[in-house]
């Protein structure tokens, strides 16, 4: 037995459920304690809409909706709460709890002995509402506007000046060396991937706030069509194309990547940096035969993309009501496959998990630096979203439950050349 109290009982029904003890101390909202001792975070159940969450719905969303509406909490450092609870999992093999009939009535009188049961919580207002077909157009774009037109004011305070929102390459460990500096690499070894050049026209698939987009046409004097679904994300790329005189260079176009037509087979590079996330498991064949289709001949293709392994493919049921709808994530070799399946030959992967702790990492800082910035822009909620998102997106990276990679491809021309040298270029990457 754990004790007396709320805390207790509700120690003892989730022993039995998950076949093992807690891995961390429990805090109740009569003030009751159970669990093991120590300094480490307590879970904090603030009232009884917690457990309401829970009852209503079980597992990783019920424990969601709690978190981010402040029913639930930790008092502690909630990435070493996390990371306890993972290595519990593992380590004492402790089980996801599969409610049978009669467990859900044994948790149903527990609830109801500690005065929990009651109606259904309302969904957060910062969970996703979307309708209409699985990534038809109209749905990809509000999945893609749930996330990305948070706004842009959000964004400008989350980011770096670079405004790149994806995994950094920290090629240094000196001081000053920060999260610009490392997003800048990751253009810039992107573009000597695409061996970009003065005039070389590149296609940037879901150009995001345009870091690659401006670092291309500025530093490498490419012509590039920048696309995006995002109307916040096309707003700002434009502008920042007037202010900088990109003119002439640089074409931002909002629409779906299955709308492209003009330019087929005759860009020099094309590159998606994390879209390839968002376009669905069924659609992915078609959107690498999209890619293979814009390029001309020997012209080159850099993916760089999030993995999930065979287990836990897609983001997860936090990630995909919160932050992601639709996404869908896979082993990195079935997205080569795919990849060899369009008709492009696979030069070189370079694998940065490591690299994503770290900028995930610089953004999680930020938000906690700037806590109250960011709740009185977008409110407590969305701002408990985000220290969820980023504090578990760490950690899963840290431990090698998802993965991020940069794919180098090419489109053979008929004869079967790649136009890449036989002297081993891929040995300057990374």
């Amino acid at each position: 037995m754990n004790g007396t109290g709320v805390a207790g009982r509700l120690a003892d029904e989730a022993q039995r459920l998950l076949g093992g003890p807690l891995p961390l101390r429990l805090r109740a909202w009569d003030g009751s304690e159970a669990g093991p001792e120590g300094d480490g975070p307590v879970i904090v159940l603030r009232s009884r809409r917690a457990l309401r969450h829970l009852l209503w719905q079980p597992g990783e969303l019920g424990l969601a909706r709690a978190y981010v509406t402040g029913a639930l909490d930790v008092d502690g450092d909630l990435a070493d709460g996390l990371g306890r609870i993972w290595e519990a999992f593992r380590a004492q093999r402790l089980r996801p709890p599969r409610l049978s009939v009669q467990d859900r009535a044994r948790a149903a009188r527990t609830a109801l002995r500690v005065g929990a049961v009651g109606p259904r919580p309302p969904v957060p207002r910062s969970e996703a509402r979307l309708g209409g077909t699985l990534h038809s157009r109209s749905r990809d774009r509000a999945a893609i506007s749930h996330h990305y037109d948070l706004s842009n004011a959000f964004y400008t305070l989350l980011l770096d000046e670079t405004m790149a929102y994806s995994c950094g390459y920290w090629t240094s460990d000196k001081d000053g060396y920060g999260p610009a500096d490392a997003q800048r690499d990751k253009l810039e070894l992107i573009c000597r991937k695409l061996r970009l050049g003065s005039g070389a026209r590149l296609l940037d698939v879901g150009c995001g706030w345009g870091s690659l987009t401006l670092y291309a046409a500025e530093e490498y004097g490419a012509h590039v069509t920048a696309v995006t679904l995002a109307a916040e994300q096309a707003a700002y790329v434009r502008e920042q194309v007037a202010v900088r005189g990109l003119g002439d260079r640089v074409d931002v176009q909002c629409r779906h990547y299955r709308d492209l037509a003009g330019g087929r087979g005759t860009y020099d590079a094309v590159a998606t940096v994390e879209m390839g996330e968002h376009v669905g498991d069924a659609e992915y064949p078609g959107f690498a035969r999209q890619l293979h289709a814009m390029l001309r001949p020997r012209g080159r293709l850099l993916v760089q993309q999030m993995s999930r392994g065979r287990v836990a493919p897609g983001g997860g049921a936090f990630i995909e009501s919160y932050i992601a709808p639709d996404m869908h994530m896979r082993p990195l070799g079935e997205t080569v496959t795919l990849l060899e399946g369009a008709g492009l030959e696979v030069r070189h992967v370079q694998s940065l998990r490591e690299h994503y702790v770290r900028t995930v990492g610089a953004w999680h800082d930020t938000l906690e630096d700037r806590w109250a910035d960011f709740v009185a822009l977008v409110g407590e909620e969305v701002a408990r979203v985000w220290r969820l998102y980023l504090v578990g997106g760490a950690l899963a990276f840290a431990e090698g439950r998802m993965g991020v990679d940069q794919v180098l491809a090419v489109r053979p021309d008929e004869g079967g050349r790649s136009g890449i040298g036989w002297t081993g270029e891929e040995e300057q990457y990374g």
